[in-house]
């Protein structure tokens, strides 16, 4: 299989795991890095190689076949278009887009350009949740019937170098931390139908306290606390928390309830973790691993979508699948605003499930 010559725009704090883990994959040449911040593309360029250009010059390189997008929320619309009309492949950190207007356009760019586009999460693809995917697929709990998902922090402004955009659109823990629950609960139980939430915020005004910004006072403009419940296609019912206003929690990750068992899986932001299972109300019996990839292997979504363009099938973080999680996000919001159910319209196949190590 051919290396794919991947230019990279954005050279943020989470390119860096990205950059690390491409190393792992033989089909990854990330031959460039642009940033609207050129002494960010420098720094990369020393650190990990990638030639740093101009945005510009990157999109109008004719060798480069994939943009990996890794700006702001704010900018992946933007960019991903931008891509696109330069007749490459898109790949993006999570969310797709701001809202279910801009990535419909994505997607209906991309299929007239005859071109792919891709989305994070694909921690999905670890370890820890493979083999959550092939017990419930191999009848282990039996029928799927009720799903706990909970992601409850202070925010990220304790830790994060630059954390304000996290408190603009595009960001709170919906839509910063929920692709990762949600895109877990899809490939486990299948498209969500409909949504009801109510959300809410418990601070206008967050200050930083990491210290490259130690001490500014950043506006909240989106809501940090967001609760609520989906109906699966498949009849399963799950309860869902997402919030950057709790300081401490016991509630496990995800947890998916059918009618022989209970399993409790990893942590979704992560690739690998304890399984564990039970089928009493006493005790949970871990299970092992079925499933390579249990490091931080940030670009595997990336690698399988430049293996699936060379073999001509299906990739598996597609960006249909990223659409159905933003207006499932979408639908949060909705649904709190105007006191009702969601029906969601888009539809999406289980991705396929990774060969067992």
């Amino acid at each position: 299989m051919e290396a794919t010559r991947i230019g990279l725009i954005g050279c943020g704090n989470i390119s860096r795991a990205y950059l690390a883990a491409t190393q792992s994959f033989p089909v990854l040449n990330i031959v460039a890095c642009a940033d609207i911040d050129a002494a960010a593309a420098t720094k990369t360029e020393a650190a990990f190689g990638p030639r740093a250009v101009g945005v510009d010059e990157l999109l109008g390189d004719p060798d480069i076949e994939v943009v990996l997008n890794l700006t702001i929320p704010a900018a992946h619309t933007a960019v991903n278009t931008a891509a696109l009309e330069a007749g490459k492949h898109a790949y993006c950190e999570k969310p797709f887009g701001l809202d279910v207007g801009e990535g419909r356009r994505v997607l209906e760019l991309a299929a007239a350009r005859g071109l792919r586009t891709g989305c994070a999460p694909d921690t999905f693809l670890g370890g820890g949740q493979q083999t959550v995917r092939a017990l419930i697929d191999a009848d282990a709990i039996g029928r799927p019937v009720a799903a706990t998902a909970f992601m409850m922090i202070h925010g990220h402004e304790s830790w994060h170098p630059n954390p304000g955009f996290y408190y603009q659109p595009g960001g709170g823990p919906l839509f910063d931390m929920g692709p990762y629950y949600l895109t877990t609960l899809v490939n486990m139980l299948g498209p969500v139908r409909r949504v009801a939430a109510i959300s809410g915020r418990g601070f206008e005004q967050r200050t930083i306290t990491s210290e490259a910004k130690h001490g500014e006072i950043v506006d909240v403009d989106v809501d940090t606390h967001v609760a609520g419940t989906l109906e699966f296609d498949n009849g399963t019912i799950a309860t869902v928390a997402m919030s950057f206003d709790v300081w401490k929690h016991s509630n496990r990750f995800i947890e998916v309830h059918g009618t022989k068992a209970s399993i409790s899986v990893p942590d979704p932001n992560q690739f690998g973790g304890p399984v564990m299972i039970s089928d009493n109300d006493r005790s949970w019996q871990e299970v092992p691993l079925s499933h390579g990839y249990t490091d931080n292997m940030r670009s595997l979504g990336l690698a399988d979508m430049c293996a699936a363009i060379q073999q001509d099938r299906p990739h598996r973080c597609s960006g249909e699948l990223a659409f159905h999680i933003l207006e499932v996000m979408s639908a949060f919001q909705r649904s709190s605003d105007e006191g009702r159910h969601v029906e969601i319209h888009s539809r999406v196949e289980r991705p396929e499930p990774l060969i067992a190590a």
